[in-house]
């Protein structure tokens, strides 16, 4: 039996296997968001980049670990670039500035942990 608070932080079925890259779609010039688990400890986000699109420099005050489903990005961490494509993993370290973009369309699933 699944309690209200796990649905409520879960946004998609539990105990149900799903491919990763059918959760989030692609959309035109835009950069797609998906939460996929919120709790106070951390969330794990998927994301859909359309090419050429991405996100500006910004920190975290937490580690994120970002992982590549498809397609191809380059992701600068304090002010190196790094390009990271299809299985591949990159830890974006804590109170450093980083930033994406789009090579390819791609799609990454973002994990933060919070402690």
């Amino acid at each position: 039996m699944t309690n209200d608070k796990t649905k409520k932080d879960t946004k998609f079925p539990p105990a149900q296997a799903a491919k990763a890259s059918t959760l989030v779609d692609y959309q035109p010039g835009s950069v797609v968001s998906r939460e996929i688990i919120k709790k106070a400890t951390g969330r794990v986000v998927l994301f859909a980049f359309d090419e050429e699109e991405g996100l500006s420099e910004h920190t975290s005050p937490f580690d994120a670990l970002v992982q590549i489903l498809e397609g191809e990005a380059e992701i600068t961490i304090a002010g190196k670039p790094n390009r990271v494509g299809e299985g591949e993993l990159i830890l974006m370290p804590a109170n450093q500035p980083h930033a994406l973009r789009a090579l390819k369309r791609f799609k990454m699933i973002l994990t933060m942990i919070r402690s």
